[in-house]
């Protein structure tokens, strides 16, 4: 095994979706670089030497086998991966990704192409304080001082807020960070099998719809003037039930929770299903239960349109299922938008997949999931 020497690099971003670009850098560096040790807060700064959007900056520690030449070009090729190009004689100005080597251990080196310690580390708040996050104790090889005591001396006294939600160094953490998943969807979306990959990929709890037999679904395809009212209660006071228990129970063993349902989705098929005054009275019963269940911290709506969620019903075959009419997936589709709509104080994503297959291609699953990660840190 190669030998590996701990170094500090910092991070900043003014273009574009910034969070977003910052945890695409920190994905790219522990798949291409090293193993991440640390990472550290992120600061958001207005630019210097340049009129331009304010900053978002960070650092992180990273163990490499890497020699310093060949981690800056690493650290180049994935600027240029992200749509940075360097120009040495255009200046300061906006990037979606800046990627700065700080320390490479306490060596000193002095070249035309690479300067280590950086130069200006003492002179940049915005370098300083995520260090100091990491690394308070480390001293610079040159000045002889600590992170907190050249923080302390730093004359650059320029503003800095530290920004939410914080970042993480793989996606098992990620997801961590969110704690409480939930994944909706119309009728063959395919809500239940992208909550099993991820709860399997990501160590979750996984809590699915149960259904148990209900003899009113297939009279319900049938007739729903008839049924609809029976169903959508039994409906809901099954899920109900499931749901509270199911999102009570903590799991020590498990990094967070992922639901193929939430219970709301009880109020948006009972509206489509539902005549005026027998909604009116569904939606008492449910406005009073529904205050004490566990809201979601993000909720992902898997979008398909009619026709290949007609295509996934015929596929997979449940006999019931075959009387759904296109209209009626229509209707709640609708609801489930004007419903994510009404929500402004819940994060959520809306993920139109009709032309993607994440349960046999990889790469559609991979962007489901970069998807996911850029609503949670909108």
């Amino acid at each position: 095994m190669s030998d590996v020497t701990l170094t500090y690099i910092s991070f900043g971003s003014n273009k574009g979706h910034r969070l977003y670009a910052l945890q695409r850098a920190i994905y790219a560096i522990g798949s291409q670089v090293g193993d991440i040790q640390a990472v550290s807060s992120v600061y958001e700064t207005a630019a210097i030497g340049f009129d331009g959007e304010d900053f978002l900056n960070m650092c992180i520690g990273v163990t490499t086998s890497l020699a310093p030449d060949e981690l800056m070009d690493a650290l180049i090729k994935i600027e240029e991966k992200m749509g940075r190009i360097r120009d040495p004689d255009s200046g300061y100005q906006s990037r979606v990704i800046d990627l700065d080597i700080l320390y490479y251990d306490d060596q000193v080196i002095q070249k035309d192409s690479l300067t280590i310690p950086h130069p200006e580390i003492q002179n940049r708040q915005f370098v300083l304080k995520p260090l100091a996050d990491i690394a308070p104790q480390f001293y610079h090889p040159v000045l002889g001082k600590d992170t907190r005591n050249m923080l302390q001396e730093c004359p650059d006294r320029s503003a800095i807020t530290k920004v939410y939600p914080p970042l993480s160094a793989d996606r098992e953490s990620f997801f961590s960070e969110v704690n409480f998943l939930a994944i909706e969807g119309n009728i063959g979306a395919g809500k239940t099998s992208l909550a099993k990959r991820i709860s399997t990929d990501f160590n979750a709890k996984i809590v699915l719809e149960r259904f148990a037999d209900n003899p009113f679904l297939p009279k319900f395809y049938k007739d729903q003037s008839r049924y609809a009212f029976p169903l959508e209660m039994s409906f809901l006071a099954d899920r109900y039930q499931q749901f509270t228990d199911d999102t009570s129970q903590f799991d020590l063993f498990k990094n967070f929770m992922v639901s193929d349902y939430d219970i709301y989705k009880s109020l948006i098929f009972a509206q489509v299903t539902l005549q005026k005054d027998e909604f009116n009275l569904y939606r008492k019963i449910f406005n009073s239960m529904y205050t004490n269940v566990k809201k979601p911290d993000l909720y992902v709506y898997l979008y398909q349109n009619t026709e290949r969620l007609m295509e996934n019903i015929r596929k997979r075959g449940r006999s019931y299922e075959q009387e759904i009419e296109p209209h009626y997936l229509e209707h709640i589709n609708k609801g489930y938008l004007e419903f994510i709509k009404s929500q402004q104080e819940q994060k959520s994503a809306i993920l139109d997949i009709s032309d993607m297959d994440f349960v046999d291609h990889e790469a559609d699953y991979q962007k489901i999931l970069e998807e996911i990660e850029r609503h949670w840190l909108q």
